[in-house]
């Protein structure tokens, strides 16, 4: 009877232990997908944010030397700030609606002189993109820690399924 039991109990040694190996891998796939995604994410914000500012710069720079009736030019950055409307926060869509808002009116004032935009440049008037800067660096910087943070608990879960073995759980 007693070598029954021993069997027995190895039996479910090996099938604890074929578990345990089983959830740990996939634990371990899926937070490697998790993150790979979130990797993704961030770096499609990082992309639109700099193509937003690589734009708005050019806008502003043609605005400040040329006075406009036409939008035509502005599309492109209508259509970045509805693109991180899908996937941004309101604080960094405030703010790029904010520089937007800022280049039209540029464009409504008559031209400035070379003097005139050192002196603007001196006074900081010419930098209009700094909130939107602050906005982004912030909340890149969230996502960033939501991933550091959720890649520390998915270690501590695969620490955790990892020793759950069966000396464990039978209490050797």
């Amino acid at each position: 009877m007693d070598a029954y039991i021993s069997a027995l109990v190895g039996l479910a040694g090996v099938a604890i232990g074929g578990l345990t190996s089983f959830a740990t891998a996939w634990i371990t796939h899926r937070s490697q997908v998790r993150e790979k995604q979130r990797e993704i994410e961030v770096a499609k914000r990082e992309k639109l944010f700099s193509d937003f500012i690589a734009e708005a710069t050019r806008l502003y720079g043609d605005a400040v030397s040329h006075q406009k009736d036409d939008v035509s030019d502005l599309v492109l950055l209508y259509a970045l700030v509805a693109q991180m409307r899908l996937i941004a926060s309101r604080s960094v869509v405030d703010a790029a609606e904010s520089a937007m808002a800022r280049i039209v009116d540029t464009y409504l004032t008559p031209n400035r002189s070379l003097s005139e935009m050192r002196n603007l440049a001196h006074s900081g008037a010419m930098n209009f993109l700094l909130d939107f800067g602050e906005a982004c660096r912030a909340e890149l910087g969230a996502a960033r820690a939501d991933a550091f943070a959720m890649g520390l608990r998915q270690a501590q879960q695969r620490e955790r399924v990892k020793h759950n073995t069966p000396a464990g759980v039978l209490g050797h």
